[in-house]
């Protein structure tokens, strides 16, 4: 298998969950959903290192943490500094990257509970296809809707996909593609879409509905539910 650096995204501020605490460090099950979040990154083998990004005001905070923890000790980790908006932290992310490195992975701090399987398939078809996102299929029908509430249209739900991360990418395409991007003064949503708007092909695997990402206090009552029942790492 491809060796691979992680790059987690962590510099948000999360404001839909509410409260005080940055819900990076938002204690989930009794450990902040951060480094649950670098637990499953450290659970492949295909990852040599991670490049954890995060706010400027959280960057002692977040190091102080990350020194104390008995299960990062001799892990290769290292802070960067985020940007803006998430698209500058990936490219932030991209700039600690090894240019040695083959693969690198693109995965949302807020994503505790990915497989240690989707990260090692996300990775082999990377390294055949060029840059690969997890997905499910939309469950509901979705509409397209103006900015005063009237539905415009209904797309056709059997070619709608909810895209996750972690976003997996040969290094030289996805370095190219943000430098592109940044060039351009394009904002995206994902990193997918980088690569999408300069034509290059992105493939969908089959995503885990445990991978989801906690972004209201409901998705963190889930989330401990899950922890207290044993149903997730």
């Amino acid at each position: 298998m491809k060796r691979a650096t992680a790059i987690v995204l962590a510099a948000g501020a999360g404001r839909r969950i509410g409260g005080e605490v940055p819900k990076a460090y938002l204690a989930i099950g009794g450990r902040p959903l951060v480094l649950r979040t670098l637990d499953r990154m450290f659970s492949s083998q295909a990852v040599e290192n991670v490049v954890l990004v995060v706010a400027a005001v959280e960057l002692a905070r977040c190091e102080t943490l990350l020194r104390a923890d008995r299960a990062l000790q001799n892990r290769p980790w290292l802070l960067h500094v985020g940007g803006a908006t998430r698209q500058q932290s990936a490219k932030r992310g991209l700039e600690k990257v090894s240019s040695d490195t083959d693969i690198v992975i693109i995965h949302d701090g807020a994503r505790p509970f990915v497989s240690t399987d989707l990260i090692d398939r996300c990775v082999e078809a990377a390294a055949i296809k060029g840059a690969v996102v997890p997905g499910l299929p939309a469950r509901d029908t979705i509409k397209e809707v103006s900015n005063d509430r009237w539905i415009q249209s209904t797309p056709e739900r059997g070619k709608l996909w909810e895209i996750q991360t972690p976003q997996v990418f040969k290094r030289e395409l996805i370095v190219a593609a943000h430098e592109r991007a940044e060039r351009d003064g394009a904002e995206v949503t994902d990193d997918a879409m980088v690569v999408e708007r300069i034509g290059k092909p992105v493939f969908v695997l089959d995503g885990e509905r445990m991978n989801f990402k906690i972004t209201v206090p409901e998705d963190v009552w889930l989330a401990e539910t899950l922890i207290r029942e044993g149903r997730v790492p």
